[in-house]
C-alpha cells in the first residue's frame, strides 16, 4: 500500500513559528556541517533572524506546513548575499526541512514558491554555499537550475575539522517585454 500523501502548504514565516523554526535549525547546528553556526539557539535568539524577512521584498521566509496537523516541515530563506549597496540585487538562498521530512519533496515545494514570489523582484542573482559533501543538496539546486561556480576549500571548522564550501549561482530576474503578475505567498500541494 503507497503511503497517504500529505497536503502542505507554503506560506510566510510569522513569530508563531519561531519555536519549530529554531527546532529545525538547532538540528543541523548540532548533528551537521550543514550550517556552520555551532552553538544552538533559543527561539528569543532567533527572532531578530525571523524579523529580517518580511512578507514581500527581496528577502523572504516561507514555510512549509503539514495542512491536517499544522505542523512545520522545513523553511527556506532568501537573505541578504553581502551588506554594500551593489550586492543589493543578490540574494543567498537556504532551505532547511524537518529531518524526518528530507528527501520528501518539502524541499522542491519551498524553492518552487521561494523563486515564484521573486519574479517579481528587483533580483539578479541567487547564490547557495553548501557545505561539502552533500550531494543531496547539489541535485536540489542543479534541478533548480544553479551552476557550480567554485569552492572555498577548508573555510569552516567543526566537529574538530575543517569543511569546504561550493557556491552555486542562479539567474533571476524579470522577463523582459512580459508583464508579471505578484505570485500567491501561499498555495498548497499534495506530498506523496
Amino acid at each position: 500500500m503507497a503511503p497517504r500523501a500529505r497536503e502542505v502548504q507554503v506560506r510566510s514565516g510569522t513569530e508563531a513559528d519561531i519555536g519549530p523554526l529554531t527546532d529545525i535549525y538547532n538540528h543541523y547546528v548540532r548533528e551537521t556541517a550543514v550550517t556552520f553556526d555551532t552553538v544552538p539557539f533559543t527561539p528569543q535568539e532567533r527572532l531578530p533572524w525571523l524579523r529580517s524577512h518580511p512578507e514581500d521584498g527581496p528577502h523572504r521566509l516561507l514555510v512549509a506546513q503539514d495542512v491536517p496537523y499544522a505542523r512545520i516541515l522545513g523553511y527556506v530563506t532568501s537573505s541578504p548575499f553581502r551588506a554594500k549597496p551593489a550586492y543589493s540585487t543578490s540574494v543567498e538562498v537556504s532551505v532547511y526541512c524537518a529531518p524526518d521530512a528530507a528527501g520528501g519533496g518539502v524541499g522542491t515545494l519551498l524553492y518552487e514558491a521561494l523563486f515564484a514570489a521573486l519574479e517579481s523582484e528587483d533580483v539578479h542573482r541567487a547564490y547557495a554555499g553548501i557545505a561539502q559533501p552533500n550531494e543531496a543538496s547539489g541535485r536540489l539546486h542543479a534541478r533548480f537550475g544553479f551552476r557550480y561556480v567554485g569552492t572555498y576549500q577548508e573555510v569552516g571548522r567543526k566537529f574538530g575539522r575543517y569543511w569546504d564550501v561550493a557556491w552555486y549561482e542562479k539567474p533571476l530576474g524579470r522577463e523582459t517585454g512580459a508583464r508579471r503578475l505578484s505570485p500567491p505567498i501561499s498555495r498548497s500541494a499534495e506530498l506523496e
